[in-house]
């Protein structure tokens, strides 16, 4: 039975709703057999004899009452011997008006209204041999808390709606109750990890609050003031209040009123405790918690993690490598050099870190942990007996989203106890857990317009590094304020318009480190580092005097969530330039390199710019015809049928229309194509005339003045780029799983459309030249992308493609190697271009082919093969920049040959 099925049955049974027959249709509707169903209604299954009770061994505990209250009922049989007697995997009882459950195996509750049940179908799915999908590589005590506290969340949410008025009280209220679940976590925390008393928390609400939850909220509230008053300031407090230690540390000191609560509210508190907080991970405790008030992310609780191993990949380059090294070189052969050690030990004690877009603080947090494993480290190599002095007063943060500043702080305090725990565990004495001190100086802000300086000052000598992972978003998905926040951070020029949100941290990190004992490592969408973000970025970074230390070419930057988010990113630092080896990684790997170039390449910082002319001697490339029309000068099938059983004559008005998604899917359109000569006469055509008369008004109604004035000319595309001659077409947008761009041959009865480019009139050599991987290596790097899909640009690729000047035998050779391609490809007609291509698939003839059109092209270079992608570029850059230097002295390659041309005349 699917799950459409399951929720389908729900359905149909809460809309002939029974009493008598509900817990058995419940089970009906998850596929349980009629003939079990009928044995457990007649009491063969039902090993209770209670009346109301249905024990089925392994599967239910069922209980119904309408007499006592279902909320202690449950609580009762969660201990009680004879429900658990025959190992239920459920128990539920209900009044059928609210339905309480527990899954026994994952601890998981349920509390709804009876007649809901078809929107929590996923709850009792194991009764239909579906096991909810366990997490890969999370630890499942972080995924039950975060469960846990969306149902703490949206429960307490319920009980105090946000007011609907003014935007600065609903402000207010949102604060207060993040700041209060802040509380509540750190509770939780405490009770289980030593900090607190065992389950002195979760124990006081039990014994000192009534059921109903009504006077929970007065309960807190004079719990939290007291957790904020010294020992000796507290009079006239009951004993169990007097039992609590002092926190302080600025979590317990506004007056926040709690909020009110419901019986269900105050139980969802007491579930949450039940949780043994130990096992919760501090590394991600911040974002799994994120993910709690984002109720969009409630399918993946996971999307928000981020891994440790990808945290490090910024980490280790940016300053623990070094550090690591240098204890070491402190303690050769195992002999503690005690000055070089003091003088490492002042460092990392003194070392700031910064995160200008830190959300929960997963970023500082790690730096904390790992300076801390590394002063450790010191200390047992000193045999010191010294306690850690590495504050998190030294940590930095900005975060725009308020509840996520909240829980940064949180969760350094809660790292600090663990790493607290780990030192105890090694030398057997730590700093005491409480009171807390003032912990990170995480500001509420927006990074782009917040003066990084005042957030982390530079003083003279301070040892600084930012990091994080800062918002991505292109430039045509960013909103207003955004934009606003991209013209601040670039000072009002125009340029940033064309780049993404991420340039606003870049940008202002340089300006923050230049000229400092300073670095900074962010992990970015590769965008940044192609197409012409390129050359409006990184010349305004590199006046500032700095380089790229060390970074990381395009990977998947994944997380734990549980449909894995795969984003396609880099890792890129920036230094003061210095005289030493770069590092840059790729997959598992790093070289030595003497510089990074800013398409994340060994080589010079050599800035591709657009061009209006190819820079070598190749044929004029240009995009395709543009409609603009409305659909109504394009056809289908259907559509050409019904003109042509209008008119035979109108196959005279058709061409054949192919776009990028029809070139490579293998789809076929067509479109009216109208000369002004031939106007009257098509117009004749009712169906022509129609489509004609449809253009004229969708042109009319642009905001385009250039738009409205082809309404003039109706039966013709608005821009048109079709030349009687054959064409080669490459599509503007094709995969990045492709090895090879995708070009092909079209007849002079065929439209290239814009969304596809075209060269016209093109000799069969180019063709070789577009389909080699010399030219994907450089397309890779040069050109833009969409989303991670290649964004094929004439003026950016194409047209500054260096090629060397080849002789026609040269050109005959390379032809020789284009027709195997095309054969292979007709070898294959039943398979469309993007099945041919997939990297995974793709027929061994054709990869051969094209195997054997490389080396024929990369003979145009040089005569010993290329081994990688690295060394075809290396060698394609070295070549542009000669060709650059050349055109500034000799002209152009078109000036040039026309000068020999004339000469010969």
């Amino acid at each position: 039975m699917n799950i459409a099925q399951i929720e389908a049955n729900l359905q149909k049974l809460t809309k002939a709703f029974k009493k008598d027959s509900f817990v058995y249709d419940l089970l009906l509707a998850y596929g349980q057999p009629k003939a079990s169903i009928t044995r457990l209604q007649q009491g063969g299954l039902n090993l209770s004899k209670t009346a109301g009770e249905i024990a089925w061994k392994k599967k239910l505990f069922f209980k119904a009452t309408q007499k006592v209250d279902v909320h202690e009922l449950i609580e009762d049989l969660k201990t009680d011997d004879n429900a658990l007697k025959h190992d239920p995997r459920f128990i539920v009882v209900t009044d059928y008006e609210t339905l309480l459950a527990i899954d026994r195996k994952t601890q998981d509750t349920l509390d709804i209204p009876i007649l809901e049940i078809a929107r929590h179908f996923d709850f009792f799915l194991p009764w239909a041999g579906m096991e909810k999908a366990q997490r890969q590589n999370e630890n499942p005590a972080d995924v039950r808390a975060a469960e846990r506290m969306a149902k703490l969340y949206d429960e307490i949410k319920k009980d105090n709606p946000i007011s609907a008025g003014s935007i600065g009280i609903e402000t207010d209220q949102v604060h207060n109750l993040n700041v209060f679940l802040s509380r509540l976590l750190f509770c939780f925390f405490a009770e289980d990890t030593g900090i607190f008393e065992k389950d002195q928390f979760s124990s006081g609400i039990g014994s000192h609050t009534q059921p109903d939850g009504s006077d929970l909220h007065t309960y807190l509230d004079k719990l939290f003031e007291v957790m904020n008053t010294e020992p000796g300031k507290r009079k006239n407090l009951p004993a169990y209040l007097q039992a609590f230690p002092y926190v302080n540390g600025g979590l317990y000191k506004n007056k926040h009123k709690a909020p009110v609560f419901t019986r269900r509210s105050r139980q969802a508190i007491l579930d949450s405790g039940r949780l043994d907080w130990s096992a919760i991970n501090p590394d991600i405790f911040g974002s799994m918690i994120q993910a709690v008030i984002t109720p969009e992310h409630r399918g993946g609780l996971g999307m928000h993690y981020t891994s440790v191993p990808n945290i490090m990949k910024v980490i280790e380059p940016l300053f623990l490598t070094e550090l690591k090294e240098e204890l070491e070189s402190s303690t050769p052969n195992g002999q503690a050099n005690t000055k070089k050690l003091t003088t490492l030990l002042h460092r990392i004690q003194n070392i700031k870190i910064f995160d200008p877009a830190c959300g929960s603080g997963n970023f500082l947090i790690i730096a904390y942990k790992e300076l801390r494993r590394l002063e450790m480290k010191i200390f047992k190599a000193m045999s010191s007996l010294a306690l850690s002095n590495i504050s998190l007063s030294n940590f930095y943060g900005i975060e725009l989203d308020d509840f996520a500043h909240e829980v940064a702080t949180l969760s350094l305090w809660l790292a600090e106890h663990q790493m607290n725990q780990e030192f105890f565990k090694e030398f057997g004495r730590t700093k005491a857990a409480l009171p807390l001190k003032e912990a990170g100086n995480i500001v509420h802000g927006n990074a782009t317009r917040v003066e990084w300086e005042k957030v982390c000052p530079k003083k003279d000598g301070a040892e600084i590094y930012v990091l994080g992972n800062p918002p991505y978003l292109g430039a045509h998905v960013q909103s207003e304020n955004q934009k606003e926040d991209m013209k601040i951070a670039f000072h009002g020029e125009e340029s940033y318009k064309k780049l993404d949100y991420i340039a606003c941290w870049i940008i202002k990190g340089a300006s923050y480190i230049q000229g400092i004992n300073s670095k900074l490592a962010f992990v970015s969408t590769n965008s940044i580092c192609q197409g012409e973000q390129v050359g409006i970025l990184w010349p305004k970074v590199f006046e500032k005097d700095l380089e790229i230390p060390f970074a990381y070419q395009s990977f998947k930057w994944t997380n734990n969530a549980k449909n894995k988010a795969a984003v396609i990113c880099i890792i890129i630092s920036l230094g003061t330039k210095q005289i030493i080896k770069k590092k840059l990684f790729s997959r598992n790997t790093f070289k030595a390199v003497d510089n990074i170039s800013p398409y994340l390449i060994d080589g010079d910082n050599t800035i591709i710019f657009s061009r209006n002319k190819p820079l070598c001697l190749v044929p004029v490339m240009v995009r395709g015809s543009s409609p603009v029309d409305g659909g109504h000068l394009i056809l289908n099938d259907v559509e050409k049928g019904q003109l042509l059983s209008e008119d035979k004559s109108a196959q005279a008005y058709l061409k054949k229309l192919i776009g990028a998604e029809e070139f490579v899917n293998g789809k076929v359109r067509w479109c009216l194509w109208i000369s002004d000569e031939k106007f009257v006469e098509a117009t004749k055509i009712r169906f022509i005339a129609n489509r004609i008369e449809k253009v004229r008004e969708f042109r009319l109604k642009s905001k385009k003045e250039a738009t409205r004035d082809s309404s003039k000319i109706s039966h013709k595309f608005f821009e048109v780029k079709h030349q009687k001659t054959n064409s080669i077409i490459i599509p503007r947008v094709t995969s990045e799983r492709r090895e090879y761009l995708q070009c092909g041959f079209l007849d002079d009865n065929t439209v290239v459309l814009d969304r596809a480019q075209a060269i016209y009139d093109a000799q069969p050599f180019i063709f070789g030249i577009l389909s080699s991987k010399m030219h994907m290596a450089w397309t890779n790097v040069v050109t833009g992308r969409l989303k991670s899909d290649i964004n094929y640009s004439v003026s950016l690729c194409y047209n500054n493609f260096p090629f060397p000047i080849i002789s026609d035998s040269q050109k005959k050779e390379l032809e020789k190697h284009v027709y195997p391609i095309l054969e292979e490809r007709e070898n294959h007609s039943e398979k469309t271009l993007a099945q041919l291509y997939d990297p995974d698939k793709m027929p061994p003839g054709l990869r051969e082919a094209h195997h054997q059109n490389d080396l024929a092209v990369e003979r145009c270079y040089r005569s010993k093969p290329f081994e990688s992608d690295e060394e075809r570029l290396e060698y394609l850059f070295t070549l542009y920049e000669q060709m650059i230097a050349e055109e500034k002295t000799k002209g152009t390659l078109f000036e040039v040959e026309a000068k020999v041309k004339k000469k010969r005349k």
